[in-house]
């Protein structure tokens, strides 16, 4: 707290008196972490953080098209695209990973996923399963090739752009149906009438990082690299691992 109040004094006599409004573009995974992190970050400094969520292809898009922000939060792989770019400056601090998690509606048969071989017997065995065509569905897609079934389910495989939209759907489905996603936005839903069955198996799990980074353009600097290094910060640390944010 003491170093966030004294980061706020720091931006006060740099010339920031006025409050200010930075604009952040970030992947959905880390959604209730950074939400915290940017409402923690605002009582401390009064700045005002506005974030806009969207897939990594989707930045990847809106970046590479000249859209600006002051923050940019993403993969590092787009994180190093966006430096080689000239978009984001140098300074990244990485605010954690988030794991592949399982879900069903409340109600629905629970699939059994305690190891890799009983998540492809479930798979097999659903009538129906949803996942996104964002980072994690990629990688959930290329394991069901890996696995030697993804022909099999292919024609009962239900996909979104964003997890969000996954999570609908499984909540508003029927029948013996499983929803793959990040487990951070799987537990946003847990109080609409999702259950999280858990992280996929050990041997099979696959964790999507997040590094922040002020962009090049950005409108506020002072401030967007306060708040990068306010991610990075005890305060926000803990904000993003008690949103299930590793």
């Amino acid at each position: 707290r003491t170093s966030a109040v004294f980061m706020g004094l720091v931006l006060m006599l740099s010339g920031t008196v006025h409050a200010a409004e930075i604009t952040v573009l970030s992947g959905g995974a880390i959604e209730p972490g950074l939400k915290a992190a940017a409402a923690a970050f605002q009582k401390e400094t009064g700045h005002e953080v506005k974030i806009t969520f969207n897939t990594t292809p989707q930045m990847r898009k809106r970046v590479g098209g000249g859209d600006t922000f002051d923050v940019v939060i993403a993969p590092p792989a787009a994180i190093d695209e966006f430096a080689k770019a000239g978009k984001v400056e140098t300074e990244r601090v990485n605010v954690g990973r988030v794991g592949l998690g399982v879900t069903v509606r409340l109600g629905a048969p629970t699939p059994d996923i305690s190891s890799a071989e009983a998540l492809k017997r479930s798979v097999l065995e659903a009538e129906s399963i949803v996942f996104n065509r964002a980072s994690t569905g990629i990688y959930f897609e290329n394991l069901l090739k890996k696995m030697g079934i993804y022909d099999q389910v292919e024609t009962k495989a239900a996909r979104y752009p964003d997890g969000a939209s996954v999570m609908e759907h499984v909540l508003k489905g029927k029948g013996k149906e499983v929803g793959f996603g990040p487990i951070t936005e799987i537990l946003l839903y847990k109080d609409k009438g999702l259950r999280l069955i858990g992280p996929l198996p050990a041997e099979v799990q696959n964790y999507t990082s997040y590094t922040a980074a002020p962009m090049t353009a950005a409108s506020n600097k002072e401030v967007a690299q306060a708040f990068v290094r306010f991610l990075g910060g005890p305060t926000g640390k803990a904000l993003f691992v008690a949103a299930g944010i590793e």
